[in-house]
């Protein structure tokens, strides 16, 4: 019990002193974490788990959309691509589809790998 309160306190100010970027690459790594847990439930039957885990993935895909700054144009074709996912995660949720949810995983690989690339070289001397 007490190491379990001991990793809550240690998670609980990762979140509260990580920057905007780190935040972001969390909500990533959730995000695959979530769709990772998914598709396990999936192959086990546990459909009432399945859903709740993919909903996780939705709300990580929909904080996403609500955080874009559509002042750039990249914003745009983002948005698109969240919508795309989100699409795809309601029709593996209702099918209980696998690939689907295989696809939307890989796209959620790319888009923090870019995003580990971005803070990487945002971090590098001009």
């Amino acid at each position: 019990m007490a190491a379990n309160s001991l990793y809550d306190k240690y998670n609980d100010n990762s979140i509260m002193t990580a920057s905007k970027e780190e935040l972001t690459l969390m909500l990533y790594e959730g995000a695959l974490k979530f769709a990772n847990q998914a598709m396990t439930a999936i192959e086990s039957k546990d459909y009432v788990k399945s859903n709740t885990l993919i909903m996780k993935v939705e709300d990580i895909i929909r904080e996403f959309q609500m955080t874009l700054d559509f002042q750039y144009n990249i914003s745009n074709d983002l948005n698109s691509l969240y919508d795309y996912m989100y699409g795809r995660l309601v029709e593996a949720n209702m099918k209980k589809d696998l690939n689907i949810l295989e696809e939307v995983r890989n796209m959620l690989r790319e888009f923090r790998d870019t995003w580990k690339e971005a803070m990487n070289l945002a971090k590098q001397p001009a």
